[in-house]
This record gives C-alpha cells, sequence and structure tokens, in this order.
C-alpha cells in the first residue's frame, strides 16, 4: 500500500505540479464531454491535489506502529500535518463533488467519499481527545482507507478506459466514484475485526 500511495503521489506532483494541469488526462477527458471548467474548478482542484498527496505520503508514517513507538512527538506533528491535509483536502473534493462527470452518481459517490473522508478523522481526533487509542488507531485505518481511494481510483480509471474507452467515460466513471473508495471500507472493516477481535473492533 506505501509503494503504491508513494508512486501515486509522485505521479500526481508530476502531472498536475510539475506540468500543466489542463494537459491530465482527466482534465482532458472533461473538456471532450464539453465540460466548462472555470478559474475556481481548477484552484480547487490543485487543493485538492497538493493535501491530497501530502496525506498520502504521511498516512503511512502516522498508521506505523514501530515509528510511532520510536518517536511520539514527531507521530503528533506528522499527526496534525495528516488531518490538515484531510481538512483541506477534504472540503475541496467536496466542492469538486458537485462538478463531478457522471450526473448524480457520480456526485453522489464522491460527495459521500470527501464527507466520509472528514467525520472518520473527527472520529479520529475525538477519540484520541479521549485518550481512547484504540479507537483512535481504528478510526485512522478507516480514515486511510478513505485517502487510499486516491490510488484505487487511479487504478480502476485507466482498466475502465481500456475496456470501454474515452466515449464512455462518463458512464463508468459514475462507477468509479463508488468503486474508488467502497471495497476499501470493507476491506478495512474486515482487517480491523481480524486483527483487532471482536470486542476490540467494537469499541466507539
Amino acid at each position: 500500500m506505501s509503494v503504491l500511495a508513494f508512486l501515486i503521489a509522485g505521479y500526481s506532483i508530476v502531472q498536475y505540479i510539475v506540468l500543466d494541469a489542463q494537459q491530465a488526462g482527466f482534465v482532458q477527458l472533461k473538456l471532450m464531454l464539453n465540460a466548462t471548467l472555470h478559474s475556481l474548478w481548477f484552484i480547487v482542484l490543485y487543493i485538492h491535489i497538493i493535501f491530497g498527496v501530502l496525506a498520502l505520503i504521511i498516512g503511512p508514517f502516522t498508521l506505523s506502529s514501530k515509528l510511532r513507538e520510536n518517536n511520539v512527538k514527531r507521530h503528533r506533528i506528522l499527526g496534525k500535518l495528516y488531518c490538515a491535509s484531510i481538512l483541506f483536502g477534504g472540503s475541496a473534493g467536496l466542492y469538486l463533488a458537485f462538478n463531478a462527470t457522471g450526473g448524480w452518481v457520480s456526485q453522489l459517490g464522491f460527495g459521500l467519499l470527501s464527507i466520509g473522508w472528514l467525520l472518520t478523522m473527527l472520529q479520529a481526533l475525538i477519540k484520541i481527545k479521549h485518550r481512547n487509542i484504540q479507537a483512535h488507531q481504528k478510526w485512522m485505518l478507516r480514515n486511510y482507507a478513505l485517502t487510499f481511494a486516491a490510488v484505487t481510483l487511479r487504478i480502476w480509471l485507466p482498466l475502465f478506459t481500456i475496456l470501454y474507452g474515452d466515449e464512455n467515460f462518463q458512464y463508468y466513471y459514475a462507477v468509479i466514484a463508488w468503486l474508488c473508495w467502497v471495497p476499501n471500507l470493507i476491506v478495512i472493516e474486515w482487517y480491523i475485526r481480524r486483527k483487532l477481535g471482536p470486542f476490540l473492533a467494537n469499541i466507539h
């Protein structure tokens, strides 16, 4: 997961920051569908990309029990940076969701992803504030599963493009809007219950 996260983070930096975002395949597909992309949309996209990349990169370090135990202070600093990244990235994602290609199905899918991203982080913060470390870890795992949607989206997107072509982008993108994060949550719930057991997994 960490390797994939770093690879996608690097790709996003090159594609959207180093190169011209308007030349990105995703943006080009939206333009092919005659979408009107205002300057505000691009500004919010940059915010979403920058802070989403930060969350992708920082996440594995905050989740590592070995790194956390070796330096608690560093863990807290990285945790605050991660939370800030989710706040800005999630808020920007919510705006982008309202303009998602694929109609209301895509908009609802990405909208719930952004809301879930923000709410799972809020839950993690509430749990650590009450010093419930085990529950905090559980919510952080769920949160990073949603952060990892940035990776799974870019796995599904080229696969669907190869299978169905650019001309059907708006249709299969509506499916990807759900496929990029719902399976992630299912897998992480299974992992939490398998690793922590029924008792700890049900701690709220």
